[in-house]
């Protein structure tokens, strides 16, 4: 089973997320900051993160960061979903290391595929 860990402090994102990974068989970890984040992938390494930029505590730019210097999360997956639609901050946020950037308002279906399209490479 593929695993996919949520990043959001958007509630009703993380929940319409979630029960979509769910349905379509991913075991889903669910973070509402940077910090809880990082706390998760202590213990856990997921195929696929989709990380919000602007959050409490510790934002996503500085979380990828972090993600990076992990040699046990090398091969996981990035995708910054974020409010953030500016080509500077998409531009950031792909040479952070992130494999895909998708902006808010966003289409679940368009994620589903993003991930799948991942995973296959």
């Amino acid at each position: 089973m593929k695993k996919i860990l949520i990043v959001d402090d958007e509630p009703n994102i993380v929940m319409a997320l979630e029960y979509t990974f769910k349905k379509n068989n991913y075991q889903v970890f669910i973070a509402r900051d940077g910090q809880e984040a990082l706390d998760i992938l202590k213990t856990n390494y997921p195929d696929v993160i989709i990380l919000d930029i602007m959050m409490p505590m510790v934002d996503g730019y500085a979380t990828l960061e972090q993600i990076k210097k992990e040699d046990n999360l090398k091969h996981t997956k990035v995708i910054f979903l974020s409010a953030k639609n500016k080509e500077s901050d998409i531009a950031k946020g792909l040479s952070l290391g992130a494999n895909a950037y998708m902006t808010k308002p966003f289409s679940i279906k368009k994620i589903v595929d993003q991930v799948s399209e991942l995973l296959e490479n």
